[in-house]
């Protein structure tokens, strides 16, 4: 009889304790994968949201600009180093930025002025996707600006409302212009939702009067590249500018991302260990039943090999089991957390790091989904499994048909 049909044979001789195994592995992993999918939902959002909205991949600046920023520190030329990107396979948009007062009625608050070349601005974020009321920029409404939710709350206005932009130009003199609001964003963080305003780079540039260079260029990485490699590849293309990754930009984010990884293999560990215990347990129960058994079969010539390979495959029926039947059951599940999510609430739209928390919280499917939780199953079970099979292994027949249960 093949070793694979004699673990099936035995597994079944008690299946009071091999189906509540087998139950308790399937829940296991049915958890798991459910759970990794809505985490790894979790990050895509979050970390979508910051380098769709925010900093992109990379971030190109004049030196020393980020320690102190400046309206007269700009990149010059940024035209020619524009095209060396493009050529390079990177998606690249210029932005100029700068602070401001804005006025509207009786309310007022301090802005940041934020000037963006409206096409090629859509292919490095999706801020045009995230109006919430109302419309994106248009190069042909130069007057029309688009603001933070929170901002347009604190100023009290709508779509199609006058909005007062008071600031000082690079030229010394007192500026000051009125703009319609054009849209009013979603939640995205708190340094955009309070206080800033888009407005087309020429509005800007007239309002400021900047005729020339940016503050910023931010960069979109060619799909296959690794951020380590875009980056290198980006400070040779911009010799003596600041080029930094958004993860050293915002290490506090990147940290937190890498930390909720962290938190997720902290929860498979937990999980898995209690699973192993029963493993053990069940694996351990079975050994000791058998003893004479293992007895007469290596009195019979079977070798310590074969009854530790009678053992693990044991094990390994159960996970295959466990696995099929978690994974059958995770499907329609993961099916629905990713079309239809879970609603958070009144916790959408708090902020978490900076970052605005999404009204529903979508799980997202990938082949890590599923292979985290059924390598880390199989690592555990296999670590289980080892000290009962070893210890079938290393039974003495005489002894073992001397035995009691």
């Amino acid at each position: 009889m093949g070793i694979l049909s004699m673990a099936w044979r035995n597994l079944w001789r008690n299946q009071r304790r091999t189906l509540a195994t087998v139950a308790a592995t399937t829940l296991a992993v049915f958890v798991m994968i459910a759970y990794s999918g809505m985490m790894e939902g979790y990050i895509a959002v979050m970390e979508g949201k910051l380098l769709d909205m925010e900093l992109g991949d990379i971030q190109i600046h004049p030196p020393g600009y980020l320690e102190n920023p400046s309206l007269y520190e700009r990149i010059d030329d940024a035209g020619a180093l524009l095209a060396r990107l493009d050529a390079a396979g990177f998606r690249a948009a210029p932005r100029l930025l700068g602070g401001g007062l804005a006025a509207a009625g009786d309310a007022s608050a301090g802005v940041v002025l934020r000037g963006l070349d409206v096409p090629r601005e859509s292919a490095v974020s999706r801020l045009h996707e995230a109006v919430g009321f109302g419309r994106w920029l248009d190069p042909a409404d130069p007057k029309g600006v688009v603001l933070g939710w929170r901002l347009a709350r604190t100023l009290e206005v709508g779509v199609g409302a006058e909005v007062l932009v008071l600031t000082q130009a690079a030229d010394g003199s007192t500026a000051n212009d009125v703009y319609l609001v054009r849209g009013v964003l979603k939640g995205i963080g708190d340094t955009i939702d309070r206080g800033a305003i888009f407005m087309n780079a020429a509005a800007f540039r007239d309002l400021l009067v900047v005729p020339d260079g940016v503050h910023e260029i931010i960069l979109r990485k060619p799909p296959a590249a690794p951020l380590a490699a875009a980056t290198a590849s980006a400070h040779e293309l911009a010799p003596g500018l600041d080029v930094q990754s958004w993860r050293e930009l915002n290490p506090t984010l990147a940290s937190y991302f890498d930390a909720i990884l962290g938190i997720v293999y902290v929860f498979f560990f937990i999980i898995y260990i209690a699973i192993g215990i029963v493993i053990l347990n069940a694996m351990l129960m079975a050994v000791f039943e058998r003893i004479r058994e293992f007895g007469i079969l290596k009195a019979l010539g079977m070798s310590p090999a074969s009854v530790l390979a009678l053992i693990l495959t044991e094990s390994g029926i159960i996970a295959a089991l466990a696995v099929a039947a978690g994974a059958l059951l995770a499907v329609p599940a993961l099916y629905y957390l990713v079309a239809h999510g879970i609603p958070m609430g009144s916790v959408g739209g708090m902020s978490v790091m900076g970052l605005a928390m999404e009204q529903v919280w979508f799980a997202r499917v990938t082949a890590g989904t599923f292979i985290a939780p059924v390598v880390s199953l199989v690592i555990i079970i296999t670590l289980a499994v080892l000290y009962p099979a070893l210890k079938a292994a290393s039974i003495q027949p005489v002894a073992a048909m001397r035995h009691h249960n």
